[in-house]
């Protein structure tokens, strides 16, 4: 079997993207298990002009550095081709697939995860008195 593999978005200006690479185990609460295309597990973040990152997971901070890959990687979309003659036949359809971007770097977080631990907020309460002996 024959696969295409096409780019339409040209040459030279495939969209980059990055591999997180962690170490240990992610694991979605029992709750999110059916629901984990497009969740939200943190929030990623370049604090400097440096190639050093930061992935914030709940009350947890990594710390990464970007890596160059030996060689790039495609992020491939699946596309069936199926003509008016091969309807009747699942196995002749044709299958194709898109270039929708590069991986060329990905982000290393090799150590262990910083605890975050932030003092609470004042309740209202606190704020007025605090604004009131002032």
């Amino acid at each position: 079997m024959q696969i295409q593999v096409k780019c339409s978005c040209g040459e030279e200006k495939c969209p980059e993207w990055a591999i997180l690479e962690l170490q240990g185990v992610v694991e979605a609460q029992p709750s999110f298990k059916d629901r984990l295309q497009n969740l939200r597990i943190g929030t990623l973040c370049r604090p400097t002009s440096q190639e050093n990152y930061t992935f914030t997971v709940g009350y947890h901070e990594l710390t990464g550095t970007k890596v160059p890959l030996k060689k790039p990687m495609l992020v491939l979309k699946k596309i069936k081709l199926s003509t008016e003659e091969e309807k009747g036949d699942i196995n002749s359809s044709k299958v194709e697939l898109d270039v929708i971007g590069v991986i060329r770097q990905r982000i290393l977080f090799k150590t262990r995860p910083k605890a975050l631990i932030s003092k609470p907020q004042p309740t209202e309460k606190e704020k007025v008195s605090a604004a009131v002996s002032n």
